[in-house]
């Protein structure tokens, strides 16, 4: 797991290694798990609106599968200009 910009220094941890269940199929299953087990997390990941994920670096909606990613990121929103 990779967390960036407030989602990161919510959490207070840049990144992790984590082992969920089979039962977590997807990126937003993954988040509840997450949310689940640390309330620095839950607070992270209160408003699923304010989050965008990656799988092995490609951008993907929450509702995504994760099949057997080597790497998932957690971030806001991203803009440019």
């Amino acid at each position: 797991m990779l967390y960036f910009a407030w989602v990161r220094e919510r959490i207070g941890k840049a990144s992790e290694t984590v082992s969920p269940p089979s039962e977590v199929t997807t990126v937003a299953a993954l988040i509840d798990w997450l949310a689940a087990g640390s309330t620095d997390h839950a607070a992270a990941f209160v408003d699923r609106n304010r989050l965008r994920a990656a799988v092995d670096q490609v951008f993907v909606a929450l509702d995504a599968p994760l099949g057997s990613p080597r790497e998932v990121a957690i971030f806001p929103p991203v803009t440019g200009g």
